[in-house]
């Protein structure tokens, strides 16, 4: 059996971008004809022509933090969703609220090639600890796990001593739901005498993976992969048995941005993770998620060629109360466009003696007569734009993290 889901995972670079660049004009302007939310947002843009990343890179991003607007203006979705409601196969319901739609088909959020890349084979049977209440979670995996020939016990989340008895009676191949989830099923089933040496590789997702969980699970008999997908898009990346980042799906564009901005960052540079989704019942165009992230150098030992994440590296949605002022991300990348010559900026907040301060981080040349009118140009710009002042301080470099603003304030 082939070690790869399909042959498109092993494509070089240049076929895989050609045959994402060829769709792309298709798929933009499905979404302009069919979702009202991107009729009016990309009325001024020609979709024949968003062929290329830097075109499609002129395109305004939509964010996940704005959903819950954008969704109140216009109920249930948004006019984000190009098929009408009531043509779709399930509607569901994330914190927020959000709302988001599944249409119908085969693996419709694309989880499969993620647990195949775990080591679901056909007839593995899937212990699915995801939730089925009002998130897709369950579903998403439970979909994915049917179109590799899976069968699933939808054990959903909590009843820890009943989970533990369905793993020692019906002896799963595999788990899908948290990290931190499936160890509590392990220790109470070795807590309980029972058996559940069978349950030996895992898909996981919804909290982050850190190393000695993953080690505890090892030494727990579990072979644990992690799953990096969203109720909006689907499957974004999926990490291998390789174990070096994270691999993106083969049907989504991920751009990395600098937060609060459209700007793609340089290689390697920390940013907001931007996919463009090809689903034509939810045509995502540049939909930001919030999470931080960079692309790794080089391609997976696994075989599979697609570019690599990182991982998840923090929140990109950095906006911080000042004195009772609001401060974004999109400011600070306004003072940085306004300056051509700071490279990257930094705001750090702090509190001494209690009272509100902030200095800008700015990397650049800072020596000198023209540093000193520099700093003074965008102190006067960080004013303006935040209408708060501040300090401007000069570095030769600053961390990539993807962090814009740094909130240090102490409050004990």
């Amino acid at each position: 059996m082939s070690e790869f889901y399909d042959s498109k995972e092993t494509r070089s670079a240049d076929e895989r971008e050609a045959a994402l660049m060829a769709a792309l004009p298709g798929q933009v302007g499905h979404a302009k004809a069919n979702a009202p939310y991107f009729s009016k947002l990309l009325a001024g843009f020609d979709a024949a022509a968003i062929n290329s990343r830097a075109a499609l890179a002129q395109l305004p991003v939509t964010r996940k933090s704005d959903l819950i607007d954008i969704q109140q203006e216009n109920t249930p979705f948004g006019g984000l969703n190009a098929t009408a409601k009531g043509k779709l196969f399930r509607v569901f319901a994330s914190p927020g609220p959000i709302y988001d739609p599944e249409g119908h088909g085969k693996d419709w959020w694309r989880i499969g090639r993620a647990l195949y890349a775990a080591g679901f084979r056909e007839g593995d049977l899937l212990h699915n600890c995801f939730a089925y209440h009002f998130t897709p979670g369950g579903l998403m995996f439970e979909t994915g796990a049917h179109a590799l020939g899976c069968p699933v016990f939808p054990a959903g989340v909590g009843n820890t001593e009943q989970q533990a008895r369905a793993v020692a009676d019906l002896k799963p191949a595999g788990y899908s739901g948290t990290p931190s989830f499936l160890k509590i099923i392990l220790e109470k089933a070795r807590e309980m005498g029972l058996d559940h040496s069978s349950l030996s590789m895992a898909c996981v997702s919804g909290e982050a993976l850190l190393p000695p969980l993953r080690q505890s699970l090892a030494d727990l008999g579990v072979d644990v992969v992690q799953a990096y997908a969203t109720a909006d898009l689907g499957l974004i990346a999926y990490e291998t048995r390789a174990k070096q980042g994270l691999v993106v799906d083969e049907d989504i564009i991920v751009e990395i941005v600098r937060p609060g901005t459209n700007d793609p960052v340089a290689p390697g540079e920390v940013g907001e993770v931007v996919v463009t989704s090809f689903n034509p019942d939810y045509p995502l165009i540049r939909f930001g998620t919030g999470d931080l992230s960079a692309v790794m150098e080089g391609q997976s030992p696994c075989g599979r060629t697609n570019m690599r994440l990182k991982g998840w590296m923090g929140r990109a949605d950095q906006t911080t109360k000042i004195k009772g002022m609001f401060v974004h991300p999109e400011q600070v990348a306004a003072i940085v466009k306004r300056h051509p010559q700071i490279a990257r900026a930094r705001l750090v907040v702090t509190n001494p003696d209690g009272i509100d301060a902030m200095t800008l981080h700015c990397e650049g040349n800072g020596q000198g007569d023209a540093a000193a009118v520099l700093a003074a140009a965008v102190a006067d710009s960080l004013r303006e734009l935040t209408k708060l002042r501040g300090e401007v301080v000069f570095a030769a470099s600053l961390p990539n993290d993807g962090k814009v603003i740094s909130d240090e304030r102490k409050y004990d």
